[in-house]
């Protein structure tokens, strides 16, 4: 039961309950309509495997397209190992390589249109707190992406909508306050790079307190920074979900995707690109990596 801007009540049909993420009562969601397909993964495992009798591994992949990378040649791979925990996956064989059947393109189709049924929404948690805390909070929250992007015409001034607009007023009185953005006539205006500040202040403020229970310095990645270490757990945050990567001396928060999830506990490695990471597993380890 989802309580909407347009001050309804709205009740929502999520499927699997175990497919969806918990959400703490009182906590703003997003939810979408979820249209899955077979993905240009799975024609690209496809054609890879019919040009080599039928298998597919990343050496054949790279043999393939010479100017895939690795690390979007693994990717395929967590794709094939994603349906066949599913039952709807090819074999994999000793020595790592894939036996991918010619009706595959079907079975991709067959298995996306079960993952449809079990999840026919997305629902994603926005924050964690209520609406009116975030007004006074030191992040770059899911109200300043509302006022950067304007045109609320949507959220009515009734129910949850009404505690919405009131937030939004008091969220931009105090980021004026603050010296983060202007009243430029009738136009409320973010100051280059305040959105960035507020998310980088989170951000530190969120890795000194991590330190303290690690007994470990944070280090702030830098944008084409090689990233190295133990895949040690998931931290949300208002401006995103973010995970620890742990080093022998030190650890960093970079941002969350969900293929760390089944490699919590492993070494992972990457370069920090506007795209994201591009990652890379390695074996299990009981500490963390050196870097």
């Amino acid at each position: 039961m989802i309580d909407g801007i347009d001050g309804r009540v709205h009740y929502i049909d999520i499927g699997r309950g175990d497919a969806t993420p918990t959400v703490p009562e009182g906590a703003t969601v997003r939810i979408a309509s979820s249209r899955m397909e077979a993905t240009q993964a799975d024609r690209t495992i496809d054609a890879v495997a019919r040009a080599n009798d039928g298998r597919y591994s990343v050496d054949l992949h790279l043999r393939h397209d010479p100017n895939a990378s690795e690390a979007f040649a693994a990717s395929h791979v967590r794709r094939l190992e994603a349906m066949r925990r599913a039952g709807a996956g090819p074999d994999r064989l000793a020595d790592g390589s894939w036996t991918i059947p010619e009706d595959h393109l079907a079975r991709a189709q067959a298995y996306a249109a079960r993952q449809q049924r079990e999840r026919p929404v997305i629902l994603s948690v926005i924050s964690r707190f209520p609406v009116a805390d975030l007004a006074v909070k030191g992040a770059a929250t899911w109200l300043d992406r509302e006022l950067v992007e304007g045109g609320h015409d949507l959220i009515r001034d009734v129910g949850f909508g009404r505690e919405v607009r009131a937030a939004l007023a008091a969220r931009r009185q105090w980021i004026i306050e603050r010296g983060l953005a202007d009243n430029v006539g009738s136009a409320f205006r973010y100051r280059k790079g305040a959105i960035d500040s507020l998310r980088q202040r989170e951000l530190r403020e969120a890795g000194d307190r991590i330190g303290i229970s690690l007994g470990k310095r944070f280090a702030v990645a830098q944008m084409g920074e090689r990233i190295e270490g133990v895949i040690a757990r998931r931290v949300d945050l208002e401006s995103g979900s973010f995970a620890i990567i742990e080093r022998s001396r030190d650890f960093t928060l970079v941002p969350w995707r969900d293929v760390l999830e089944r490699n919590l506990g492993k070494v992972g490695a990457g370069i920090i690109r506007e795209q994201g990471i591009a990652w890379l597993f390695g074996r299990q380890r009981s500490g963390p990596t050196s870097t």
